[in-house]
């Protein structure tokens, strides 16, 4: 292959402004991973972030070359001076990058109320673990990439000591029942009701989505989701799942809405950032009027997507079901990548966002994971209006993804999973239990947010073998 000698006339000659991104975009491919890349590929590439910035700008290699070349408005929609203000949970240990993103959110003009939970880390638009209450208006980066990003635990009849009797039993069902990243489904699929919804005849982004949400139906995504066997302790004797105190075997697992919920993100963002251009600090945040026809299909599609995620975990947790043989006795579940109507402390109504955060809305149930090797909740809401009936959605990150690759040793990894009996198939480095909070500090910083019914601990782990992210870290 020859090598590569892009140069910025080139850049100049495809189109590349002049300013800061011909200099970055040469700085991403004097990198080690593109030096081999010949001048061709290159060229093409960058063409293809030329043509279409938004689809580049939450890539991590990309997105400065990508936010360089997003249109920028003439004219932009102006932010309120004064910073609303907000509760934040757990303060002391949450990035200055997120507090300056709910900051700016709390700016908008649309802006009622907003929240910021313990587990709460730098996004893009939102921050993740961010609570906002908008005045009839959808912020699709508000929502998050991964719309409908879900959690979903299933309790079965069986004493915990079967997990360990029957581990390479379980380890067989895990492999055989699940499915991963975007490279394979299942052959013989599972018919779903969802797919005979008119949304995807009426709404123009879901027309040629259809046959992908069908391919991928019953898989999970790359990144930070998972499907795991461990142990729920369940403590509360009054809990509403019928489920008395004691150890069982428990299957939980966290992914979202797959291709389908990542294309109605990438359309409606592209669409908002038009119709709404904000300055460029809060520019992700650009929302969509519910009195507009965009508006009222990206709700659609929101909610098909949100439907879309849940009959995945549905699929995923029946043939795993079947396979073991049990009917689960208990199941609970719960999106937190999602916008919701409600009705607010003060009788507002308004849209309320939830970017990886947990509705806990009064006597609502909910699943927060930790990390690997940490427990995860069973919680019932307390219905906190400071926090807009919300908790967070797992532990959080306190390493950035880049940051755990850079700096975790795959050995030490290793050992900290085998010195807590934990057995991984597939994940890396950026999912490491070392790269997120204590999950023990997130829980205590929300005690008047959601009362504790039990805990679930992994113990045999499936991720993309490929995939980058860490529980409780998605969009």
């Amino acid at each position: 292959m020859s090598k590569q000698t892009v140069r910025g006339n080139d850049l100049r000659k495809i189109g590349f402004p002049e300013g800061p991104a011909i200099g970055r975009a040469l700085d991403v491919l004097a990198d080690r991973q593109f030096k081999k890349l010949d001048k061709g590929s290159a060229l093409a590439l960058l063409q293809q972030i030329k043509a279409d910035p938004y689809k580049y700008v939450r890539d991590e290699t990309w997105r400065e070359v990508a936010q360089e070349l997003v249109p920028q408005p003439s004219k932009s929609v102006g932010l309120n001076p004064e910073i609303k203000d907000y509760r934040r949970y757990g303060e002391e240990f949450i990035e200055d990058g997120a507090r300056k993103q709910m900051d700016t959110a709390m700016q908008l003009p649309v802006t009622i109320d907003g929240a910021l939970m313990p587990d709460a880390h730098q996004g893009y638009g939102l921050p993740i673990g961010g609570v906002l209450a908008v005045d009839n208006a959808v912020i699709p980066y508000g929502v998050g990439m991964d719309i409908g990003c879900r959690m979903a635990l299933s309790v079965f009849p069986l004493p915990e000591h079967e997990l360990y009797q029957r581990a390479k039993e379980l380890r067989k069902i895990i492999l055989e029942n699940t499915r991963f990243g975007n490279k394979s489904g299942f052959d013989k699929k599972m018919d779903d009701a969802i797919f005979e919804r008119p949304e995807f005849r009426e709404i123009g982004v879901l027309k040629g989505k259809r046959q992908t949400a069908i391919d991928q139906i019953g898989t999970s995504g790359s990144g930070n989701h998972f499907v795991e066997f461990g142990v729920v302790d369940i403590t509360d004797p009054d809990n509403e799942l019928d489920v008395p105190p004691g150890k069982y075997l428990g299957l939980l697992s966290h992914s979202g809405s797959r291709g389908l919920g990542a294309a109605v993100a990438q359309h409606y963002t592209k669409l908002a950032m038009q119709a709404c251009p904000l300055p460029p600090e809060a520019r992700h945040l650009a929302w969509l009027s519910l009195d507009s026809q965009a508006g009222q299909e990206y709700w659609a599609a929101m909610n098909l997507a949100g439907d879309y995620a849940s009959a995945c975990h549905d699929q995923i947790h029946r043939r795993i079901s079947k396979a073991l043989g049990e009917r689960a006795m208990a199941k609970v579940e719960n999106h937190h990548n999602f916008a919701w109507r409600e009705t607010l402390a003060d009788g507002r109504e308004a849209i309320v966002h939830r970017k990886g955060a947990t509705p806990a809305g009064k006597g609502v149930l909910g699943v927060i994971p930790g990390s690997m090797t940490a427990p995860g909740f069973i919680v019932r809401g307390r219905g906190e209006r400071d926090s807009l009936q919300s908790a967070s959605h797992g532990a959080g990150r306190r390493m950035s993804r880049s940051a755990a690759m850079k700096t975790l040793k795959e050995g030490d990894v290793r050992r900290e999973l085998k010195d807590h009996g934990i057995e991984l198939m597939g994940g890396g480095l950026d999912e490491a239990p070392m790269a997120y909070k204590d999950i023990h500090q997130v829980m205590a910083h929300q005690r008047d947010l959601v009362d504790v019914l039990g805990s679930f601990t992994p113990k045999i782990v499936r991720m993309d073998a490929g995939g980058k992210g860490g529980k409780g870290g998605g969009e």
